[in-house]
């Protein structure tokens, strides 16, 4: 048998046991939770060899691994463990650390999920937001036009092609960090698993197919209900980012392809009314978006004794959704009411959140969505069904 020569790193199991895996050293592997886990493969199980790797601070392992990423956090293992060792909140570490470890930029893949830059973070989008309103003269509420009926016009405030160009270098910052991360993370996985190339659409498609219906949610017990609670959410974002991009259609594509406006879909720019096509789909998927949420936190504290109550990293990601539906739904409703000392500042502080989860998405745990998505594509193309 040949000689295996381990190098732990302790400064990497402090960072597991800072970063959510308090609970590590009671581990004494016994494999209950591999045993008790309904999504785990039966060959080389999870998450008990990862509890060991996590113990021994084998950080390749760990971070190299595609089997942090096909755990869905059940926490079926978590309640079934008889020394309280939280694997599942040990994994969430590891995850945590794997997004700080592949982010491009890495600097902000350690900020976002470290609390003491939070305010940082946050100053970014309000400075720029207040630069730009006070460029426009803005800043004084009652100097900021209004509409032909004396209503309220959000691009009266801030002008569309403002927000295209922040929030269009933000997504394209986003996506250029998701695709760079990705990129090193499929190659160290590749590389350990000795995957060579091929099409990967068939696994692609079986992936993304798992996930609209989120099969695998359903097969949890201690937290069952979550599978409910994320649908809301994932087809919260889904009909706004389809309004997001129809929107863009109303703005500018009219134009380009020479459509006039009927008595239903309306054209040009905004407000448009509440029985447009584009109205109903934003409104249905903000409120979908807001009763995830909500369901997502009372899930979280209904069994924070059997599953844990989650870490910061968590918690910053379920709050900027939240907010970010609630002041959507309230900037909608304070314009129609007309109450601009109310409509403003809260359509200001949606544009902060909107603007922190589009340009932080790589770095917060909105990436899970992709890395999990990646992990399970990687277990098709090399045979390890789960």
């Amino acid at each position: 048998m040949a000689e295996q020569v381990i190098s732990p790193d302790l400064n990497f199991v402090k960072d597991i046991i800072r970063n959510g895996g308090e609970s590590l050293k009671k581990c004494y592997q016994c494999a209950t939770c591999s045993v008790v886990c309904n999504v785990t493969p039966d060959s080389k199980p999870f998450p008990r060899k990862e509890m060991m790797w996590a113990q021994w601070g084998l950080k390749d392992k760990l971070l190299d691994n595609p089997d942090v990423w096909l755990c869905h956090q059940c926490s079926d293992c978590t309640a079934y463990c008889p020394r309280g060792a939280k694997p599942g909140e040990v994994l969430q570490a590891v995850r945590k650390l794997t997004i700080s470890h592949y982010s491009i930029p890495n600097f902000l893949g350690r900020a976002v999920g470290d609390q003491r830059f939070l305010i940082i973070l946050f100053l970014v989008p309000v400075v720029i937001l207040l630069t730009i309103l006070g460029s426009l003269g803005h800043l004084n509420i009652s100097e900021i036009p209004r509409g032909e009926d004396g209503g309220i016009v959000y691009s009266k405030f801030m002008p569309v092609p403002y927000i295209d160009t922040l929030f269009g270098l933000a997504a394209a910052f986003a996506v250029f960090s998701f695709i760079m991360g990705v990129y090193r993370y499929w190659k160290a996985i590749s590389r350990n698993e000795g995957i060579k190339g091929g099409d990967i659409s068939k696994s692609l498609i079986s992936t993304i197919s798992e996930i609209l219906l989120h099969k695998r949610f359903k097969k949890c017990d201690v937290t069952k209900a979550r599978a409910k609670s994320h649908l809301y959410v994932f087809y919260g974002f889904v009909g706004l980012a389809i309004t997001t991009t129809w929107a863009i259609a109303y703005l500018y594509g009219y134009e380009f392809f020479g459509i006039t406006a009927s008595s239903l879909f309306h054209f040009g720019e905004s407000p448009y009314p509440l029985y447009d096509p584009l109205k109903i789909l934003g409104n249905l998927s903000a409120l979908a978006l807001i009763v995830g949420i909500t369901l997502v936190v009372l899930n979280r504290l209904a069994n924070k004794d059997k599953a844990g109550i989650g870490s910061y990293f968590d918690w910053l990601f379920i709050t900027v959704v939240f907010v970010i539906a609630a002041t959507g739904i309230l900037t909608e409703l304070t314009r129609l009411a007309n109450i601009a000392v109310l409509a403003y500042p809260i359509y200001f502080i949606h544009l902060t959140f909107v603007f922190f989860l589009f340009a932080y998405a790589p770095f917060s745990k909105m990436a899970h969505m992709v890395y999990r998505t990646t992990a399970m594509v990687f277990a098709r193309q090399t045979g390890r069904e789960v």
